[in-house]
């Protein structure tokens, strides 16, 4: 089909469906399900993963809800880790990894958004004893 012009709903559509499926392989239970099924083992398949590595770039990226699916998808490109995908316990090791990641990060968040609230009420309770000309 090349030479084919796609159309703008076509386009469109295309980027829906090419953004979920990106998405969804943040899931390793959904990458197990794929690699037992055999469809990680299809070179039309492992030849569709590495065009989506243009969710990579910025502009396509920033559309991204999930981003540990670009993680998976580079990891996807190794033959070895799709076959080790089949094992059901691989799958469960990236789950609980993902999830400490998450926990770690939560916290790190919350910490860092206190401290920067604590900052700015500091400056704020500095701020009108330096600015006020009355206090000079």
């Amino acid at each position: 089909m090349a030479g084919v012009l796609e159309t703008e709903e076509q386009a469109r559509n295309r980027f829906q469906s090419e953004l979920e499926f990106v998405q969804c392989l943040a899931n390793p239970n959904y990458l197990n399900f794929l690699a037992q099924r055999g469809y990680l083992r299809e070179k039309p398949f492992v030849n569709y993963l590495k065009y989506l590595l243009y969710w990579k770039e910025p502009e396509y990226a920033k559309f991204l809800k999930y981003p540990h699916c670009l993680h998976m998808l580079e990891l996807l490109q190794y033959e070895h880790f799709r076959k080790e995908l089949v094992n059901a316990q691989c799958a469960k090791f990236i789950d609980e990894q993902q999830i400490l990641h998450w926990q770690h990060y939560s916290r790190k968040r919350t910490r860092l958004q206190q401290a920067l609230a604590e900052q700015q009420q500091q400056q704020q309770q500095q701020a009108p004893a330096h600015g006020n000309p009355a206090s000079k």
